[in-house]
């Protein structure tokens, strides 16, 4: 019997149905998605005192992440907008993509998305907060680069 458990453990693992190599990294994706998750949530929102995570924008589930090679990893943000009509999803994006850029210690490719089916124009910004030009174009606006300062500021700073 014991032959026959180790025969199917073989071709399990063969087939790539049974891979206990995978275990350490996909630990350590989720530890990363842990870590790019406490960056995120404590973004405040541009209208209400309140941060991301509390009004529910950003949760832990909405962070995935994937390793793209030696230390440099592909970081997945999808984001909920309070309202389907939010006005300032696009800066909710802007918001993250800025925190992240400069508070995460590793090198990383950012892809930020707009939950799908929570916005009425969710490809519209998809585009916007994932095109580098326009994020750069954005910062330069100084009055948009103070909201942006007063979002992702923590409290304590």
């Amino acid at each position: 019997m014991s032959h026959l458990v180790t025969l199917s453990h073989k071709v399990l693992q063969f087939t790539g149905l049974l891979d206990n190599t995978n275990a350490p990294r996909t630990q350590k994706m989720e530890e990363k998605a842990l870590e790019v998750y406490d960056v995120i949530r404590t973004i405040r929102d541009p209208e209400k005192p309140n941060t991301l995570e509390e009004l529910d924008v950003v949760s832990e589930e909405c962070v995935e992440v994937q390793e793209l090679g030696e230390d440099e990893y592909l970081i997945i943000i999808k984001f909920s907008p309070t309202v389907p009509h939010c006005s300032l999803a696009t800066l909710i994006g802007l918001c993250l993509q800025v925190k992240l850029q400069r508070c995460l210690p590793f090198k990383h490719k950012l892809d930020i998305f707009i939950s799908e089916g929570t916005h009425s124009t969710e490809e519209d910004i998809n585009k916007q907060i994932n095109d580098k030009e326009r994020v750069a174009a954005a910062m330069e606006n100084p009055n948009l680069r103070d909201i942006v300062e007063q979002c992702v500021t923590e409290p304590d700073d």
